[in-house]
């Protein structure tokens, strides 16, 4: 049946694919985002099909009677990036803060069912080898700005599960761990798109510390699929769930890898971490997620390979 949803920062790279696919279900669909760090050239496809409100959630008027109309909310608007994090951590907080509580309060005052995209940034400075929903968070100091996204999406979780539980709102937050694919820019420090930018134009590919950090990547098609079915079963109310690839590779192997399936002639450059962002600025050395949550609610776990990843986003 067709139903109606409602996609916050619907025109960014997770929320545009997300758009796409309802709209190819044959849903009717509303995207709220204020255009600041996405780009409405991401739903030009479904352009026709979509209703696009440019605001912020927080400052988007008749908010609670907009949300009475819809079925479902997958809310995205959120800060993105390493870079702005960095350079902005006041935009970020107030970004990340501002605009959940606006959308859990007005989905709470017509009981809509809510999907938070959260994560993977909350595990902190853990040395887990594989990251699980029950784990104990390790957040670094205040004085460093890094941890202030992390903390703010953090907050995030506690305040949907406080909606959850004290006002039955129907609440389910996916922690994403590096979802990648096209439209996914490297303005903001995504390491992936940088990587193939650089490798198409054989500059150099420049690699933060010493590259020996360890990540996974998750195709945005994979992601796309786990929030749906997260969104749509009710066992997964008031659940934390990873969602991401269990495929893991270091930081220097990755732009390796890169090279040589794009036949690039590119060097690797290493940059320290003081150069490319601030003096103290602290990494994640390992970043794995246990997704044995998501395939037990779900049934689905993410498969797309790397070297499949990496040839589609090129």
């Amino acid at each position: 049946m067709s139903k109606r949803y409602l996609v916050t920062g619907g025109a960014g790279f997770i929320g545009s694919h997300l758009v796409d696919r309802l709209v190819s279900e044959g849903h009717n669909v509303t995207v709220i985002d204020d255009l600041s760090t996405g780009n409405a050239a991401n739903l030009a496809a479904v352009s026709n099909r979509v209703e696009i409100v440019r605001s912020k959630v927080s400052t988007c008027k008749d908010l609670v009677k907009i949300v009475q109309q819809y079925s479902g909310i997958f809310h995205l608007a959120a800060a993105v990036g390493v870079d702005l994090v960095i350079r902005s951590p006041i935009e970020t907080i107030r970004t990340n803060l501002d605009e959940t509580e606006a959308v859990l309060e007005a989905a709470s005052a017509a009981n809509v069912p809510i999907l938070i995209a959260s994560t993977s940034e909350v595990y902190g400075k853990s040395q887990k080898a594989e990251f699980s929903e029950t784990d104990d968070l390790l957040i670094g100091p205040p004085y460093l700005g890094r941890w202030s996204y992390a903390c703010s999406k953090l907050m995030d979780e506690f305040l949907a599960l406080s909606y959850f539980k004290e006002r039955k709102l129907p609440v389910t937050i996916a922690r994403l761990f590096n979802t990648v694919g096209p439209r996914q820019t490297g303005n903001y420090g995504m390491v992936l798109p940088r990587f193939i930018a650089a490798a198409k134009s054989n500059q150099p590919l420049r690699v933060f510390g010493d590259g020996s950090q360890r990540r996974c990547f998750c195709y945005i098609a994979d992601t796309v699929e786990a929030l749906l079915r997260l969104h749509r079963i009710p066992t997964a109310q008031g659940e934390v769930v990873n969602i991401g690839s269990s495929e893991e590779i270091s930081i220097a192997d990755l732009a390796q890898r890169v090279i040589q399936l794009t036949a690039s002639s590119s060097k690797i450059e290493f940059v320290s971490y003081d150069q490319a962002y601030t003096p103290g600025f602290e990494d994640m050395l390992r970043r794995k997620p246990s997704v044995e949550k998501l395939t037990r609610l779900t049934g689905f776990r993410p498969t797309t390979t790397l070297d499949e990843i990496i040839h589609r986003t090129a």
